[in-house]
């Protein structure tokens, strides 16, 4: 099997991961301000961000079930929403996390530097 043969797959299999707990900084993030589904998508895709609606919906339910979210049910406009927002346990999590993001940034970009591609 040849390099370019496996580098697609792989290469979508590496991204996916690398992807996933980003996009779990980057809800957390944008959930200090509440938002629903619908707003908060758009919020990240404005900031760069894409994320499919069968990723988000499951996700937002899970950072909620561990308690890092809340939502509530409201009427607006003229159609009830799920409005999330992040907890104080999310807070924390979010900021801890983001220290450990900023840490391995400088890390990686010193190795980058170091051995340039």
């Amino acid at each position: 099997m040849g390099y370019a043969n496996a580098d697609s797959g792989l290469y979508d299999n590496l991204k996916l991961e690398l992807r996933r707990g980003s996009l779990v900084l980057a809800v957390l993030a944008a959930l200090r301000t509440e938002q629903y589904g619908y707003t908060l998508r758009g919020d990240l895709a404005g900031a760069g961000v894409t994320i499919e609606e069968s990723a988000l919906y499951p996700m937002l339910r899970r950072l909620e079930g561990q308690g890092l979210l809340q939502s509530e049910w409201r009427q607006d406009d003229s159609r009830r929403k799920r409005f999330y927002r992040i907890t104080p346990a999310g807070e924390e999590i979010l900021r801890r996390l983001l220290e450990e993001w900023r840490q391995l940034n400088e890390s990686v970009n010193r190795l980058l530097q170091v051995n340039p591609s």
